[in-house]
C-alpha cells in the first residue's frame, strides 16, 4: 500500500512501508539490516515497526 501524498498530518512512524525508498533507507539504517532482511521481516510479521524490530532481534540472537 502506498502513501497518500494528499493526506497531511502526522505520519505514522509505527509502520514500515517497503514501497517507499526513503522509508527503506531509514529503517535499514535504524535496524542495521539489508533491504532484503527488512523486506523479509515485514513479510514475516507485518509492517508494525515494533514487531519487525523484535523479529530481527530474535533472529539475530539465534
Amino acid at each position: 500500500m502506498s502513501d497518500n501524498k494528499k493526506k497531511t498530518g502526522e505520519p505514522d512512524r509505527s509502520l514500515i512501508n517497503t514501497s517507499e525508498k526513503y522509508e527503506m533507507e531509514y529503517w535499514t539504517k535504524k535496524f542495521s539490516v539489508s533491504p532484503q532482511q527488512l523486506t523479509g521481516a515485514v513479510r514475516a510479521v507485518g509492517s508494525n515497526a515494533k514487531d519487525v524490530e523484535k523479529y530481527l532481534k530474535d533472529k539475530n540472537d539465534k
